[in-house]
């Protein structure tokens, strides 16, 4: 059984050194509720998702504006797809146990070749020169984007402490957004230190009647071009944009 990420005394720690941001909503889109969210990117005027569960994991393309799936594929049964990401022609798809992941052509979602890894796969983004990779540890990967050979790791720590439970990555500005798994929050992450520098709280984005109906917050997709931040979870009915703002008083989960 997975946990959350921070300890109670790294709570204490995190609120008094690491500094806490809140969101504002700046529009709400519909989201496939039947959709197990693992990994997100938008990418030129479509988000790309990749959705886990057995007999249920797929890869899509999916309209920002109206949700609709576009172009999808799905995965065998025995493989629960996880973290995908686009890289050039290639869109990545992690799975989570089966230590193997699948290369499609972005264009048409055929499959090209696949690559095997250690451990578990969670979440996947890029630098633009690396694949970044997580596993569920404190610890990202860093992946050649041609051979997946691994390049070295990012060993991720808040308030001085590793901050376990990292998931679904986006790279934003900069940074390494994470998903901290059964938590409301994303962990601001520099990737040359591994240094958390900042948590954004997310809480409160459903309602209590619609978070019911959900699983976790789990996936962040960046609009580069004109600088939006989207974040949905798994099974939700929206996909917001939000916009991060400074909080007014910590809160660690």
């Amino acid at each position: 059984m997975r946990t959350p990420g921070f300890t109670a005394p790294q709570r204490a720690a995190a609120a008094r050194d690491v500094p806490l941001y809140g969101y504002q909503i700046q529009r709400v889109f519909p989201h496939d509720p039947r959709a197990f969210t693992q990994g997100l990117q938008y990418l030129d005027g479509f988000l790309y998702e990749g959705t886990g569960q057995h007999g249920q994991s797929s890869i899509r393309k999916v309209k920002l504006e109206t949700g609709e799936v576009v172009q999808k594929r799905n995965i065998p049964a025995e493989h629960f797809g996880e973290g995908i990401t686009v890289w050039k022609n290639d869109l990545i798809e992690l799975t989570w146990q089966s230590h193997v992941a699948f290369v499609y052509d972005r264009q048409t979602f055929e499959p090209k070749k696949q690559f095997s890894y250690p451990g578990e796969g969670w979440g996947l983004t890029h630098d633009g020169t690396d694949l970044i990779m997580s596993d569920g540890t404190d610890q990202l990967r860093r992946l050649d984007p041609v051979t997946f050979a691994e390049k070295g790791r990012i060993r991720v720590t808040a308030a001085g402490a590793p901050l376990r439970n990292l998931n679904e990555l986006e790279f934003v500005k900069g940074e390494i957004f994470a998903n901290i798994w059964m938590t409301d929050q994303v962990a601001r992450i520099a990737p040359d230190t591994g240094r958390v520098t900042g948590v954004l709280d997310l809480a409160g984005l459903l309602t209590a009647s619609e978070r019911a109906r959900t699983d976790v917050l789990n996936g962040i997709a960046y609009d580069a071009e004109h600088d939006r931040l989207f974040v949905t979870g798994k099974w939700w009915p929206k996909l917001f944009e939000i916009k991060v703002v400074k909080a007014a008083a910590a809160r660690y989960e």
